[in-house]
């Protein structure tokens, strides 16, 4: 079984490399096209939507903490709030 995570253009690179390799997750990232025109892109929406669910949180729209860990919690609690909220 095989846990498949999309994410965006920004996500690549060594740390994804690591990732992979550790806890064995298949990574789908959602390139834009550098073309200068609008295109829809498949599953692009899904980033999207993800984000905007956690910029609902009022203290995750801005970053205002001090310690990127601090951010990072506030992350992971708005992630939290969405999946409890589908439930």
């Amino acid at each position: 079984m095989f846990i498949v995570v999309i994410a965006d253009n920004g996500y690549r690179g060594a740390l994804i490399d690591k990732v992979k390799k550790m806890f064995k997750i298949v990574f789908e990232v959602i390139k834009r096209s550098e073309l200068h025109f609008f295109k829809v892109l498949p599953k692009r929406w899904i980033v999207e939507r993800t984000f905007a669910w956690i910029d609902t949180n009022r203290r995750a729209a801005k970053n205002y903490e001090r310690f990127n860990s601090t951010s990072a919690a506030i992350i992971h609690l708005s992630a939290i709030r969405i999946m409890l909220n589908r439930f």
